[in-house]
């Protein structure tokens, strides 16, 4: 067990971020999930001790993260949302500098520094100012300084934000080596729905503070396996409303476009059938895979 939260709420003033939360993480790769405002990163800085819940109580590795803040972040690595970086310090030196911060020897902390900037994928650029880096050398800095100490748990808030189509492919790759080679417990805060599903085994999604739901990400989407995709012509209001009145979950991915989930005692003819009945023609129907993304609507919006 890496975390236990239990009753857990955080308050900013009258504002709510964490709502008697009771949650528990055994380790792996997870993925943390929710729409803004959902409490993904209080949750995290709780984690951390840099929030103190108002109710409940929170333990990481054991250990209260409260009265032992220092010892957990001893061992935890954080990669926060926003830039962290100190002007005017090359990379590696900037690098190097928080190994020193954790009580590494000079030369022992730039050797580890070079070695890290190596693996993340920073070459000549690790002498650069920071200040000089596009957005996606500034997110592998700040995932290379949170590796310096070798954590058991990494944190990560959003770590592809900014990067381009090839650097966020790398940064995905990174983490899942970091997860299944490297054996760091890995929790993975983003809105972007396939960085979660490439990258982590489990899930958690939050919605108000709340915890909406939590498993494995392969066994939540097999209990949905007839999935498909309908696209129709006509006015389809009435043949949705009877599909639902018949158990059938669907999804508008366009105007006339949509995804259904069908329960276990209606097949393709019936649904065919329903639209002859409303005077709707089917011009699609492909079976599919239920993604995470079909996990996450259903969830949020019940």
């Amino acid at each position: 067990m890496i975390v236990r939260i239990k009753n857990v709420s955080v308050l900013y003033g009258d504002v709510v971020a964490l709502d008697d939360l009771s949650i528990e993480i055994n380790g792996g790769a997870i993925g943390l999930l929710g729409p803004n405002g959902a409490g993904k990163t209080t949750f995290i800085k709780t984690i951390l001790g840099l929030l103190t819940p108002q109710n409940g109580s929170a333990e990481v590795f054991g250990m209260d993260v409260v009265q032992n803040k220092m010892e957990i972040r001893k061992q935890i690595g954080y990669v926060p949302e926003s830039d962290c970086y100190i002007a005017g310090m090359s990379g590696v030196n900037f690098v190097a500098y928080m190994g020193k911060l954790c009580g590494m020897p000079n030369k022992e902390a730039i050797q580890r520094a070079h070695e890290i900037l190596q693996y993340v994928g920073m070459d000549e650029e690790r002498y650069r100012t920071i200040e000089t880096y596009s957005t996606g050398m500034r997110q592998k800095i700040k995932l290379a300084q949170a590796l310096m100490h070798d954590p058991e748990l990494l944190l990560l808030d959003e770590p592809t934000t900014g990067m381009d189509p090839k650097g966020r492919q790398e940064m995905l790759d990174l983490i899942k080596d970091i997860s299944s080679s490297k054996n760091i417990n890995i929790i993975l805060s983003s809105h972007l729905l396939p960085d979660i599903e490439y990258t982590c085994q489990d899930v958690i999604v939050l919605r108000d503070g709340k915890l909406v739901i939590t498993g494995n990400i392969q066994e939540l989407k097999a209990t949905h396996k007839k999935m498909y995709e309908v696209r129709i012509k006509g006015n389809g209001e009435v043949f949705l409303s009877t599909l639902k009145s018949k158990g059938v979950e669907l999804w508008r991915s366009e105007r006339n476009l949509f995804r259904i989930s069908l329960p276990e005692d209606i097949g393709t003819q019936e649904i065919f059938k329903i639209a002859f009945d409303n005077g709707i023609q089917i011009r699609q129907l492909i079976q599919t895979r239920y993604s995470l993304e079909d996990v996450f609507t259903k969830v949020i919006e019940e």
